[in-house]
């Protein structure tokens, strides 16, 4: 029987790629289709969306709020895409699975950082609702229910990634590959920002990596509810394709939405 060195593995490269285009979806759709969008509806005149944060000339719940609420609709999106799974190569159903985990994370870990460290986008949409203290705690509670069922679904997802070998080798590569991929790209992208390196430290990295944590986890959480006879997806390979547009892909996200984009009427 073949040592667990000598069994084949996933490409390392593809997975970063792969790791890294969802990392960018998810940002883009929190900062810029949530937050961004909804001041420009809202009436903003002059508004900046960077990777870390939306800079407008109006503050409103709705606009705090909406970064979340979108990136949990399209975690429902990705979810209901993923009913169907065979029909995907493996590093599709793979960006899939990925995407609807980059968006579910921060949807429902924003609750909870918010509620904890009363800072951030949930901070703001309770501001000056009283009692204060009873609004914090729901988003603790809230945040901690909603989180722990996402590491569920995304465990059930995963969960045909695993491989019939008693080292958790796979999936340990599957999740921790993109936390670490994740956690790089938010510093990298952060360091242009307008906001300065401040943002970076209390909004980029902590919502990334605070985030995502739950993938740390993961490997145990699917091995604990391993099951026999189930589908297992076949190993992700070497794609140039995936490569070249996460090359672009973040090029662009750290050199030209890490810097801001501006809009105004």
């Amino acid at each position: 029987m073949p040592t667990a060195e000598a069994c084949p593995r996933d490409d390392r490269l593809t997975v970063i790629a792969i790791s890294a285009l969802a990392c960018i979806l998810q940002d883009v759709l929190h900062e810029g289709l949530g937050h961004g969008v909804t001041a420009w509806l809202s009436g903003a005149h002059r508004l900046t969306i960077s990777t870390v944060a939306l800079q407008c000339d109006i503050d409103t719940r709705w606009i705090s709020a909406n970064g979340t609420l979108v990136n949990l609709f399209f975690a429902a999106v990705f979810f209901l895409l993923l009913r169907k799974p065979q029909r995907y190569r493996p590093a599709t159903r793979y960006f899939l699975v990925l995407a609807m985990m980059g968006n579910l994370f921060t949807g429902t870990g924003y609750f909870l950082f918010s509620g904890v460290a009363n800072f951030g986008d949930w901070a703001a949409v309770i501001h000056g609702l009283h009692p204060y203290w009873v609004w914090r705690m729901a988003l603790v509670v809230v945040g901690v229910v909603s989180y722990y069922a996402s590491m569920l679904i995304v465990a059930a997802e995963l969960r045909a990634f695993d491989r019939q070998e008693p080292s958790p080798h796979r999936l340990r590569n599957l999740c921790w590959t993109p936390y670490l991929a994740d956690g790089i790209l938010a510093a990298l992208g952060g360091l242009l920002n307008p906001l300065g390196l401040f943002y970076v430290i209390a909004s980029a990295l902590p919502s990334t990596l605070g985030a995502n944590a739950g993938l740390l986890s993961l490997p145990s959480l699917i091995r604990k509810r391993r099951r026999t006879g189930r589908e297992e997806v076949a190993l992700i390979e070497r794609s140039l394709v995936w490569i070249a547009i996460a090359a672009v892909a973040c090029l662009v996200f750290i050199v030209v939405l890490g810097r801001g984009i501006t809009w105004q009427r």
